[in-house]
């Protein structure tokens, strides 16, 4: 030992017998070896010198024995102590790889081991639990800094002491046998120090210790199984009993059967000579036949690697170590921790799991403290299980947030794993404690299931519903066998693997059987092109570049007239006024955001950058005089366009805004498309017919002898999954599983294994009868094979030529390229069209010759070929095409579509964002709301209800008034997005314009032109519901049918669509039983389990299907008369002017007469439910043409005189029609329809009008 610390060592005291004696600088010496502590080197010497002078044993502990009342003595003893017994892998970080380093581990390690056995009494933990209760007995006003870091301290200690890893080379101890953790243990438990860990586990005041008390308890608890524990001190159940015999009747079978085998490899007659034999047929090394030398008794077990050096496994190949046995501790050490366990779920378990989970949340713990926590949760709620289940002990982590804080932390253990190679057996043993929670989390959910309690049940059901509704807990084995690597994960993780996806699938498998279908959700990885990779390449700076880029600003500057939006000017800031950099300084990066904004040929911000940068720097005139002329402004910009400005160097971004811009770029390249759809367990099953998911299988079911019963059921029953219900046992035929089927059907013990025998013949089985008709069977069994190849194997294989991509012969590629090359130069729209009616063969097709022309290197990539569509390419604006936009905006300026009309007209098509871009820089309009859509209903088209559901006309009035903030912001924000790409821009011009399309004519058209039958069954139901008050919500189910017959004609796929009511009215009708008849009726489904809300209208049904019960939910009308059928012979020219006609007094009503028009739908709906008669008065004001009418339905008080006011309507509508021009259509039944549709709508409106004069009185 160095002399200071012998010297300092000695100053302490001595030991006389068990009494201590203290030297007079004992506190002084304590201290100096505090700071010896403080600047060892890397070998911690002192550490391991005071070790070997075992300073803790003879000298700290009978210190604090005997003299702990001297509060600053205690205070540095413990803080030297808290020191010295620090973990060996905290004092060098890891295990040291080199030899020297090496040893002074294990030596601080052998010193560590030391210290524990010398804490294994009960005066020191006497004396720790004594002045740790003194300083809990304090208030918090009472506590002093100094006693907050003493309780800290002591816990500290305690932590550290039973950290210490047993020596089992030294202890040597067996099961039941007290080990010395086993003592140290008992020394806690006869202190009273457990009983303090419990109420600083419980107490609110002391929620501030809740991670060292969860670590010293999970330390307690590290040799010890759950299990183990719940069976202390009680008698063996009859299923233990008989695991037991089991497991000995196997292991007796073994020894008759070796015993058998000795018997057989001893011949009947000694002889001292062996004998030499030849085996026919066996080569040997040369040509000759092998020659045997031994007896032959041995002969089968001869092999050609007898006496070879065995070959030695690289490092990075080899299997990972299991971690250390648990072993059984003493028995009076098991019932105190049983007693443990039950009082802390009692008291302390949920209020503990509470604030542990609270701080990792909040990142206020440790590295890889998250460790303990799940510990806890799987030892306990295992306990809880064996222990009398109880569901309230352990209800703080029997919830959703608690699968998804381990399923985030499995996730987040296997990308460590793949990128911190060095440590992945550390992040292994991480994946496999949170796998366990996992599993017990599945295991107590399946307990819950099984309880008495009808709430239990019910919560259990629901948590199973939320974690098979979701696809990352759905998916999460596949992914983990998936990508199991035996190399860094043990074994046992494996077992555990497989127990808890055999559990997982069992559960799932029975909560389908209940449950006609279950919807779950399905997400889909969507790749789009980055912004960042337009940015980045660098704008052309040649002369020719610049030149031709001036022109175009200089002519979009002149057309705009030197005039800037508003909102333009207000979104210009010219300096950056959170920067660190001077404001004089920024002036020349303002010069230079403006030549970056003229490289970018948007003139306007160029310009108007440069009068901002003008008010904020006037000196000089750098950026031109305050009086400057517009020519002036313009020269001066293309000064500054071909200037050479100094542009300083980025400085180098920070690492985390490197992060935040490749995080951004990968989610600009990535989309996740959330959907649902019904599963089907059986097509779940199908993703684990994979050879990579097998292989786990297999390799487990290697060590069938050593795994439990209950292990080899769950790999014989996954295994059954394929081979039987999926017919994939192919997958199964390979050699090395056969030679592992050979080798369970030749032990001894095979009795035991009954299960993995009889599949193992069942596979056998299947094989030979594939091999009798397949003669390459038994060359397939040296390949691993994945489903296309055992479908082959089984059903035949497929010819040569069938299934590959059409190859190119030499004169055809020499076609393609001079065809090409002919048109390449040429000045056609789509080269790729123009070339495929030219080639000789005639069935390829678009694709097939654009990846010839890749392949052949005649372009660079696929990309350069894309199908051009509508306007993409057009971006400037000439002079002629800026008259002819100022000639249709003076031509629709009064319309009510005014940039749809514009659209229509323009010679050149634009995208809505380009033409209102250049309308606000043109000056055309000041701003965006200018050019909203007026939506109004005419006098005789949408007054009279054609083609018009409730929910459009609602629709139209909301959309009369622009000035809604939030369809402002949305708005921009479409238009926003449709900036960012040009090809997105028009994909969604043309989709919005057939939307409006099928929305304003062709479902109009849909709806009356096309003779849909009415369903006879159903005739009276609806009869009857229309009685009942429910015309609105019929009307929005019709609108349903529809829109989802058009969806599904127009994308051709069928989903189930649900019906969401939004209105009170229908979410009223949804609870009518009447309602719910017809809908049952229709095909509609109901939900079909807690999981779902709504009804759907179901996937089976066709569109046909569904305009035919949309039309059967039409009004009752009367049959046409005679006269509606003369119209059908007059012509369809008059038809058309009528329609014209009707178009423009379509847009003759306001916007302000819509608004009363709905309060007034609103009134009559109200008194329509309370009240079946009420008298209308008549106002002084009433339209012209409705007069009479109005005055009539003002003297009606009964649904009678309703339906006389609908006869009247009909006249009237006669007398328009005999003043206008009449509808034709060839058809005579549909213009019947259409009368019989308009007419309920056109007593609506009168409805109307007579509650507006109401209102006006």
């Amino acid at each position: 030992m160095n002399c200071e610390l012998l010297a300092t060592c000695s100053a302490l005291g001595y030991l006389e017998g068990d009494i201590y004696h203290k030297e007079a600088d004992c506190l002084e010496s304590v201290k100096d070896l505090i700071r010896y502590l403080r600047h060892e080197d890397d070998t911690r010497d002192v550490r391991q010198q005071l070790g070997a002078g075992q300073i803790v044993q003879n000298d700290l502990l009978p210190i604090i024995i005997q003299h702990g009342q001297d509060k600053p003595l205690f205070d540095a003893c413990i803080r030297l102590m808290v020191n010295l017994t620090q973990p060996s892998m905290l004092c060098f970080g890891k295990v040291p790889d080199d030899p020297v380093f090496r040893h002074h581990f294990l030596e601080v390690t052998a010193h560590l081991q030391a210290y524990k056995e010398a804490f294994a009494s009960e005066r020191v933990f006497g004396i720790l639990s004594e002045i740790l209760y003194n300083l809990l007995q304090l208030d918090w006003e009472q506590r002093q800094e100094e006693d907050t870091l003493l309780i800290e301290r002591i816990l500290l200690l305690v932590r550290n002491v039973l950290h210490v890893p047993a020596d089992p080379c030294e202890e040597k101890k067996v099961d039941d046998d007290a080990s010395v953790h086993d003592r140290l243990l008992w020394a806690i438990h006869m202190s009273g120090f457990d009983d303090l860990v419990k109420f600083l586990a419980s107490a609110q005041s002391e929620q501030q210790w809740s991670m060292h008390v969860l670590e010293i308890i999970s330390l307690m608890f590290r040799d010890q199984t759950p299990e183990a524990l719940v069976s202390a001190g009680q008698a063996r159940s009859a299923e233990e009993k008989q695991r037991d015999s089991q497991e000995l009747e196997a292991l007796r079978e073994k020894e008759h059967a070796a015993k058998r085998s000795r018997t057989f490899q001893r011949g009947t007659r000694h002889s001292r000579f062996g004998g030499s034999f030849v085996v026919q047929g066996l080569k040997s090394i040369a040509d000759k036949d092998v020659i045997y030398h031994r007896k032959v008794n041995n002969f089968k077990n001869y092999t050609h690697d007898t006496g070879k050096a065995v070959r030695r496994v690289p490092k990075r190949n080899r299997q990972a170590q299991e971690c250390k046995d648990k072993r059984r501790s003493a028995l009076n050490v098991r019932l105190f921790l049983r007693e443990f366990c039950v009082d802390f779920l009692e008291n302390c378990y949920n209020r503990l799991m509470y604030l542990v989970k609270e701080s990792l949340i909040r990142e206020q713990t440790q590295q890889h403290d998250e460790t303990y926590y799940l510990w806890a949760l799987s030892f306990f709620m295992a306990f809880n299980r064996g222990n009398g289940f109880r569901a309230d002990l352990v209800s703080e982590t029997m919830s959703i947030r608690a699968f998804h804080f381990i399923e985030r932390n499995i996730t987040n253990y296997y990308e460590m794993i793949l990128t911190d190679k060095k440590e992945a057996t550390s992040w292994s043993r991480r994946m496999h404690l949170a796998l366990k929670a996992y599993q017990e989390l599945l295991l107590t959910v399946n307990e819950m299931d099984r309880s008495q309690d009808e709430s239990i049940r019910q919560s259990s059901s629901v948590i199973k519903s939320n974690i098979f509704y979701l696809m990352e807990y759905r998916e999460i084995f596949l992914t983990l066998l998936r990508k199991y690597d035996e190399t860094s994960q043990p074994q046992s993780y494996l077992k555990d693997l497989v127990e808890s996806t055999h559990l997982f699938l069992r559960m799932l498998e029975h909560f389908c059987q209940g449950r006609k279908n279950l919807m779950v959700q399905k997400k889909k990885v969507k790749r789009k092109r980055s912004r960042g990779e337009r940015k980045s390449s660098a704008p052309d700076t040649s002369p020719e570049a610049l030149e031709e880029t001036w022109k175009v600003v200089e002519e979009e500057l002149k057309a705009t007239g030197f005039q800037l939006s508003e909102a333009l000017t207000e979104s210009i800031v010219p300096f950056d006024a959170t920067s660190e950099t001077p404001l004089e300084e920024q002036r020349t990066e303002a010069m230079v955001r403006v030549q970056d904004a003229l490289l970018a040929r948007l003139g306007p911000e160029a310009l108007g950058l440069l009068r901002a940068a003008r008010e904020v720097w006037p000196e000089g005139d750098v950026f031109g005089s305050a009086d400057v002329e517009p020519e002036e402004e313009l020269e001066l910009l293309k000064q500054i366009l071909k200037a050479n400005l100094p542009r300083s160097s980025p400085p180098e971004p920070v690492m985390e805004d490197e992060d935040d811009g490749a995080e951004l770029e990968e989610e600009e390249l990535e989309s996740v498309q959330v959907s649902e759809s019904e599963f089907n367990f059986l097509d779940f099953i199908k993703r684990f017919a994979n050879p990579s998911i097998v292989r786990p299988y297999l390799l487990l079911l290697n060590s069938y002898s050593k795994n439990t019963p209950h292990t080899n059921h769950c790999i014989a029953r996954m295994l059954h999954r394929l081979a039987v219900n999926l017919k994939m046992d192919a997958l199964l035929y390979q050699l090395s599983v056969f030679n592992l089927f050979n080798k369970i059907l030749s032990d001894p013990a095979a009795a035991a294994y009954k299960e993995l025998v009889t599949f193992a013949k069942y596979v056998l089985n299947r094989f030979f009868s594939v091999a009798a008709k397949n003669n390459k069977a038994y060359i397939e069994l040296l390949f691993w094979k994945n489903v296309g190849a055992a479908r082959e194997m089984t059903e035949g294989y497929t010819k040569d030529g069938e299934g590959k991509k059409p190859t190119w012969t030499e004169e055809e590629e020499e076609e393609l390229r001079k065809l090409f090359e002919d048109h390449r130069h040429s000045e056609v729209p789509d080269i790729v069209e123009t070339l495929l009616p030219l080639l000789s063969n005639s069935n390829r097709n678009r694709r097939q010759v654009v990846m010839q022309l890749v392949h052949m290197g005649l372009v660079d990539n696929a990309k350069e070929l894309k199908k051009q569509k509508k306007g993409t390419r057009i971006v400037l604006w000439t002079e002629e095409q800026e008259q002819e936009l100022e000639m249709l905006f003076e031509e629709y300026k009064d319309s009510d579509d005014v940039l749809g009309n514009i659209l229509k007209k323009l010679t050149a098509k634009r995208s809505r964002a380009r033409v209102v871009d250049k309308m606000l820089s043109m000056g055309l309009v000041s701003e965006r709301r200018e050019l909203y859509k007026k939506r109004s209903r005419s006098t005789q088209g949408k007054r009279s209800g054609e083609g018009m559901t409730e929910e459009e006309f609602l629709e139209g009035l909301t959309q009369g008034f622009p000035d809604n903030p939030m369809d402002r912001d949305d708005e921009d924000e479409e238009e926003d997005e449709s900036e960012e790409s040009e090809e997105e821009e028009e994909e969604e011009e043309e989709e919005e314009q057939e939307r409006e399309k099928s929305q304003n004519g062709g479902r109009r058209s849909q709806s009356l032109h096309s003779p849909v039958e009415r369903r006879a069954d159903i005739g009276s139901m609806v009869y009857a519901l229309q009685q009942e008050g429910l015309s609105g919500p019929m009307l929005w189910l019709q609108n349903c049918l529809n829109r989802t017959a058009e969806d599904r004609e127009e994308d051709g796929v069928s989903q189930a669509v649900p019906l969401v009511p939004l209105t009170e009215a229908n979410e009223e009708a949804m609870e009518n039983k009447s309602f719910r008849k017809l809908l049952r009726k229709l095909g509609i489904r109901a939900p079909a389990n807690e999981q779902e809300t709504f009804w759907r209208i179901t996937a089976k049904i066709s569109a046909s299907q569904l305009r035919s019960a949309a039309a059967a939910l039409s009004p009752r009308e009367e049959e046409p008369k005679g006269d509606e059928e003369q119209d059908g012979s007059r012509s369809p020219t008059v038809e058309s002017q009528e329609e014209e006609q009707q178009q423009e007094e379509e847009e003759e009503v306001s916007s302000e007469q819509r608004t009363h028009a709905l309060r007034a739908l609103l009134l009559a709906r109200k008194r329509k439910q309370h009240t079946s008669e009420q008298t209308a008065p008549v106002s002084d004001f009433t339209p012209v043409e409705d007069t009479d009418i109005t005055t009539e339905r003002s003297q009606e008080k009964t649904s009678t005189k309703r339906s006389r006011s609908r006869v009247l309507d009909d006249d009237e509508d006669n007398e328009e029609d005999s003043t206008t021009a009449v509808k034709i259509d060839p058809n005579g039944d549909v213009d019947s329809d259409r009368e019989d549709i308009s007419a309920p709508v056109k007593r609506r409106r009168k409805m109307v009008l007579i509650d507006e004069e109401e209102d006006e009185d």
